[in-house]
């Protein structure tokens, strides 16, 4: 008890003789944090997003004319040799007809002086999960449009190409802030705890002669490492939840962040995000002990 009473003064004594540094390195582990778990968080509600959008993709082919009975059952079989789908639905005319109309709602005497069959037959395919990589669903595409008969196929490409495009692009941005998190962290605690060592190197020098043992004389540097990591991570997380908590309140109501529903972190991720954090800030204080703490 009194060793690690001893100690917890060292570690008390350290913070208020480099009080300037160390709060630099909470606020660097703290931002850090911040900005790599802000980028994480729109990547899984994206990818998530992702996901939910997927089990609505459907790719439309139009065609020229209804095909009979017999023509559909081939058109099934030259669908199937791509691969297999989860659906294959034909469309009249009339029955595009009335899907229109209902989509216009309120709007449908529009239509009052339109032909019942002035849109196009279509087939609806909905491709397997498998298939709804961006490549995938481009090469189904290009296979659907030479099917015979085939006026068009649709399945919202640029949205879904700038979709994939964007999170693709979110997945560098985490890479790289993942990057900064781990460089600064390290970085700056190693920093911080280089100048505690080296004001307190005569003193330090002084308790190993008259006696002190390695472990009472690193292990306050370790405990500051450790501490600069609970802080400064936990403070982070805390920001961000804060940031969150914010612009759910700030832009609720009917927009682009109602069409489906923004999630935060598990406890399990956000202390995983701590735990490495803490992982981090340690070992850049026992880099720099190794390095300059001749012991």
């Amino acid at each position: 008890m009194s060793f690690w009473f001893t100690v917890m003064r060292q570690v008390g004594r350290n913070l208020r003789q480099t009080w300037g540094s160390q709060l630099m390195t909470l606020l660097t582990v703290s931002l850090s944090v911040l900005i790599f778990a802000f980028f994480s968080l729109i990547y899984t509600n994206m990818i998530n997003f992702g996901e939910k959008l997927g089990d609505d993709l459907s790719l439309i082919v139009y065609l020229e004319e209804e095909p009979g009975p017999e023509l559909q059952q081939q058109l099934i079989n030259k669908i199937t040799t791509f691969d297999e789908v989860e659906k294959v639905r034909f469309i009249s005319r009339a029955e595009a007809y009335e899907r229109f109309a209902r989509q216009l709602g309120e709007n449908r005497d529009v239509l009052d002086d339109m032909p019942k069959d002035f849109l196009p037959p279509s087939i609806e395919v909905v491709p397997l999960k498998n298939l709804r990589s961006l490549n995938q669903v481009k090469l189904f595409s290009a296979y659907l449009s030479r099917l015979p008969g085939t006026l068009k196929v649709q399945y919202g490409q640029d949205w879904v190409e700038r979709f994939y495009h964007f999170t693709r692009l979110l997945s560098i941005i985490v890479l790289l802030s993942g990057t900064l998190l781990i460089l600064t962290t390290i970085f700056m605690v190693a920093y911080t705890i280089r100048l505690t060592i080296l004001g307190r190197q005569a003193e330090l020098e002084l308790l190993k002669l008259v006696g002190a043992t390695n472990n009472y004389i690193r292990t306050p540097f370790l405990l500051e490492g450790l501490l600069q990591g609970i802080v400064g991570s936990s403070l982070g997380i805390v920001s961000l939840y804060a940031l969150f908590q914010w612009i759910k309140l700030r832009f609720s109501g009917p927009g682009f962040l109602n069409v489906f529903e923004f999630s935060f972190f598990s406890p399990a991720v956000s202390l995983s995000i701590v735990c490495v954090s803490i992982l981090l800030c340690t070992l850049g204080s026992y880099s720099t002990m190794q390095k300059f703490l001749r012991i």
